[in-house]
């Protein structure tokens, strides 16, 4: 197929999670023989950091408006078999209307940030997506699954709401011998809402073990955040040492945002990059969690500081190693970025009302 997507950003993974997403994403997609032109905003915040400025597996090309992008590439929206906007696109409720309007083929709309969308939506905050859009795109993809897809297709008025939940890259994030320097680590930019669950979960689980070994690493955490005395902080970890960072803890902490909690279902990519080394998961709780992991044999969940205290001090190594295996082959078999391609292709056949190929 031909596809167009109309996305953030693919070569800048400054400040954005959209560019790895989308990254994986297209290179499946071309490995399956799919023909992909990526139009991005050129932002001078991007410019400034393109560490990707040229994929080989897709054309690029930066549009500086939207009377440039309709200038320049009016023509190849129209001809291709699937369109696809993505969330956070600059001005794109004007590119998604310019999209429904020229496009011949599939139109669809990629939320990479479902909840804090429909968050936004309730405000009447209309920043990228208009209500009136959501029923003119054919497929809207959205990285949160569960009810969310049925109040897409109810409320909103989605044709065909469908779950394309993040990935990650196998080449990049595997088991490796490392010395273990942490029990529990955690990996995550300071929010105002993740930070209550840290601290209930993890800090006052470190304060109440003295021996144990602790680490944060992530940006924009405020002077006033006091760290327990065994607990170390990394102001911040560049991607390329996330898989040494996993493999140098004995469990992981995955803490999530209260949107994202709200509307279950929504696993961060923290969770199948953790799993993908081998790194054992003490999670805290949403809906849909257990649709991804079951617990107790693929990842373990804590309420309490006691929980978190009891799995680090009480869960034999052999069951540590164990579990973190069978996460390990859970997302391998499930939530690579290849897995991710071949949904679209499904969701597409099933738009296209084409059979399945075996």
């Amino acid at each position: 197929m031909n596809i167009v997507i109309l996305g953030l950003s693919i070569t800048s993974s400054w400040g954005n999670g959209h560019a790895t997403t989308f990254r994986g994403l297209v290179r499946e997609l071309n490995n399956s023989g799919h023909q992909i032109l990526f139009l991005e905003r050129d932002v001078p915040w991007y410019a400034n950091s393109r560490d990707l400025p040229n994929p080989e597996y897709c054309q690029t090309a930066l549009y500086a408006s939207l009377e440039d992008l309709k200038q320049r590439f009016t023509e190849q929206v129209r001809e291709a078999e699937v369109v696809i906007v993505g969330s956070y696109v600059p001005e794109g409720v004007q590119v998604g209307e310019w999209v429904v309007q020229t496009a011949q083929g599939i139109k669809a709309f990629y939320d990479i940030d479902t909840p804090v969308t429909l968050a936004k939506l309730e405000r009447q905050d209309f920043e990228y997506l208009h209500p009136r859009l959501i029923p003119q795109y054919d497929l809207y993809l959205s990285f949160t699954g569960g009810p969310t897809l049925d109040l897409l297709e109810r409320h909103y008025g989605s044709p065909m709401a469908r779950a394309l939940y993040c990935s990650f890259d196998p080449t990049l994030y595997y088991p490796e011998q490392q010395q273990m320097q942490w029990d529990l680590g955690y990996l995550g930019t300071y929010s105002d809402d993740r930070q209550p669950p840290l601290e209930k979960l993890m800090l006052k689980a470190a304060r109440e073990w003295p021996e144990g070994k602790f680490v944060v690493a992530g940006p924009q955490y405020p002077e006033s955040v006091q760290w327990p005395a065994n607990t170390q902080h990394i102001h911040h970890l560049p991607p390329a040492e996330h898989r040494q960072f996993y493999n140098s803890q004995r469990f992981t902490q995955n803490i999530t945002r209260a949107d994202m909690i709200k509307a279950g279902y929504s696993p961060s990519v923290r969770l199948f990059e953790a799993a993908a080394c081998g790194t054992p998961i003490i999670s805290d709780y949403w809906d849909g969690l257990d649709s991804l992991f079951t617990f107790d044999e693929e990842i373990l969940v804590a309420y309490t500081a006691a929980d978190t205290l009891k799995y680090l001090k009480e869960l034999p190594e052999q069951e540590r190693i164990a579990m973190g295996e069978k996460a390990r082959q859970k997302v391998l078999t499930q939530h690579t970025a290849a897995h991710r391609a071949r949904e679209l292709e499904s969701y597409v056949r099933e738009l296209m009302s084409l059979p399945v190929k075996e």
